[in-house]
């Protein structure tokens, strides 16, 4: 068992996997380059299918030309808290890869989960050096894709956050309460031996 600010895993694991967790309070603070590509290095190196690398990250630092153009992609509700962070990232898969040996990409099947892995790797990253990422689909996805220039054979998958923690009372009062990491299911609940479950 793991133990951090109130929380407690069933069984032990490394501590990041509690420290890492998704506030919407921000301070503002900039974020430097050196910090944002550790934070990209790390999603650099997850794993994916024959080592296609589908995912791609396209980012906006606060205080920059490009910014208000990410910030309006998001809802409002999003746009309310995300104004505070120090980058917003759209983050995208490729739809097709090239195995080994082939002269031609075919469907990638698992695009969209190796992508998440690059997320999860990112996150774990950001939360490792001191800040903390919160990804949403609470954006304008179609607009996301026209807006930014997605060429055909990418998925827009969510959109990042990325900032200091900040204090809660910074946030409209519904949303205060929200503001500290929550719990998970027992893996009991996702994790069966054998067949599912009937």
């Amino acid at each position: 068992m793991t133990q951090f600010e109130g929380r407690t895993s069933d069984y032990e694991i490394e501590p990041i996997f509690l420290q890492r967790w998704s506030p919407r309070a921000f301070t503002g603070a900039p974020i430097s380059d050196a910090e944002l590509f550790s934070i990209f290095e790390a999603a650099r190196w997850a794993a994916s299918s024959y080592n296609s690398q589908p995912w791609r990250f396209l980012y906006a630092k606060r205080d920059t030309a490009a910014w208000p153009g990410f910030l309006g992609l998001l809802g409002e509700f999003n746009q309310g808290w995300a104004k505070q962070a120090a980058v917003l990232i759209i983050a995208l898969s490729k739809l097709t890869m090239r195995p080994p040996g082939r002269a031609e990409d075919v469907p990638s099947y698992s695009h969209s989960f190796d992508a998440g892995a690059a997320w999860a790797n990112l996150a774990l990253q950001a939360t490792a050096i001191g800040w903390h990422a919160h990804a949403m689909v609470g954006f304008d996805i179609p607009r996301t894709a026209v807006e930014l220039g997605v060429p055909d054979g990418y998925r827009v998958e969510a959109a990042i956050a990325i900032g200091k923690q900040g204090d809660k009372a910074s946030l409209p009062e519904m949303l205060q309460a929200r503001e500290a990491p929550n719990e998970r299911e027992p893996v009991k609940s996702f994790a069966f031996e054998g067949s599912f479950p009937k």
